[in-house]
């Protein structure tokens, strides 16, 4: 095959079509897909020189392949990574990134705002290996401060959380956790690489779920842990081998076609999201916005430093409670009710009774997801129309 395509000076739309492309001698235009488990060697000599890492080449599609390959060194030259393992969804990513690094007696500092199935990661089953974990309120840097502990090895955090849109200050929470010797893992999946470059405000480690906003069409899952190569060889490299949470080739050549596009659909998604949130803001039947682009967010000024641009989700409360969310959700005639977020298609879904459903009715409270908060996930639809489909259904659940 021939040598990877990509250079340091083409911008990101160059790279997200050319980067990391090999070619095979037959020279094809779109990337090849490796469909195969293993690979042949030329000698017996070989193989024995390839496991001992004595020559370059695959072993085995669990621990690395063509196809995947082509993805990782892609999403690095995005984030500005030196390396990266690709997962089978986006909780295998978060799994992997912690659980690689932690051991009994070990502490992990979290935001409390997450996603319910990276809370339970943090929460219930990182402590069920003997990991001591605290969660503190992401906006409050004091409350970091306070809570780490000498065997604090790990803090994790997604911004903007996951439903309601609060960002923690990634420059400050990075200084404070290399100050006591741990590192810091950030869920980037609702800003995006396109949106917000973690490692460049001095994260550790970026995980993303490559089902959102990277394949971006809704047709597989996929996940990615990204660090330096120092990170992964000493951390990540063996976990990653011998517990296979390695994505499949088929969906890492999808993710590559997704790539391609990114950068166009988070432009017109956050466009859109921008001018919802501004009509939501107006509307009588909305009690609340949230949405990191838009003046009335009360981290504003933090969004505009480290963000290039608002998210494509807006989040807002309705006036009431589940009733009228509900009756909102079934009125839609163009945006889907779905969990899912980052799709090509305008979503929505009531986190009270989905995302976030396993949390208590308190942790819910503290977080401000209430029965009337809808977390809503902007496509590439005409955003007249789907201001028009926001209206009617505001006026029917209201009726």
């Amino acid at each position: 095959m021939s040598e990877k395509q990509g250079q340091s000076s083409w911008q990101p739309e160059t790279n997200l079509v050319h980067g990391g492309t090999w070619r095979s001698s037959l020279g094809e235009t779109s990337e090849a897909l490796f469909l195969t488990q293993g690979f042949v060697y030329d000698s017996a000599e070989s193989a024995e020189a390839r496991f001992k890492s004595e020559e370059e080449g695959f072993i085995y599609s669990r621990y690395g392949n063509p196809t995947v390959q082509m993805f990782e060194q892609r999403m690095c030259m995005l984030e500005g990574a030196e390396d990266a393992r690709a997962t089978a969804s986006g909780m295998a990513a978060v799994s992997s990134a912690i659980g690689c690094q932690l051991q009994q007696g070990d502490h992990i500092l979290s935001a409390k705002a997450l996603f319910g199935s990276c809370r339970f990661i943090v929460e219930k089953l990182m402590p069920s290996y003997g990991v001591e974990c605290t969660l503190v309120d992401g906006k409050d840097l004091a409350a970091w401060k306070a809570a780490i502990r000498p065997n604090t090895k790990v803090f994790f955090l997604e911004t903007p959380t996951n439903p309601t849109m609060e960002l923690c200050d990634l420059e400050a929470i990075a200084d404070l956790a290399h100050e006591s010797g741990a590192r810091l893992v950030v869920d980037n999946v609702f800003a995006t690489p396109m949106l917000q470059r973690p490692l460049e405000l001095g994260a550790d480690v970026v995980v993303y779920s490559a089902t959102k906003h990277i394949d971006g069409q809704g047709r597989c899952l996929g996940g990615i842990v990204l660090s330096s190569k120092e990170w992964i060889d000493e951390n990540l490299h063996d976990y990653f081998r011998h517990t296979g949470p390695s994505l499949s080739p088929f969906n890492a050549w999808v993710l590559l076609k997704g790539l391609e596009t990114l950068p166009l659909r988070i432009r017109q998604q956050t466009e859109t999201a921008t001018r919802i949130a501004n009509f939501l803001s107006e509307h009588k039947s909305v009690r609340r916005v949230i949405y990191p682009g838009h003046p009335s967010h009360p981290q504003y000024e933090l969004a505009t430093r480290q963000m290039k641009g608002g998210s494509t989700l807006v989040s807002f409360e309705l006036d009431g409670g589940k009733s009228e969310a509900f009756a909102f959700e079934n009125a839609l005639g163009i945006i889907g009710i779905s969990n899912n977020l980052g799709d090509a298609k305008s979503l929505v879904t009531h986190p009270a009774t989905t995302t976030h459903k396993n949390l208590s009715q308190k942790d819910r409270d503290e977080l401000g997801i209430s029965a009337g908060l809808i977390r809503l996930s902007l496509g590439l639809e005409n955003s007249d129309d789907l201001m028009i489909d926001i209206d009617q259904s505001l006026a029917k659940a209201f009726a």
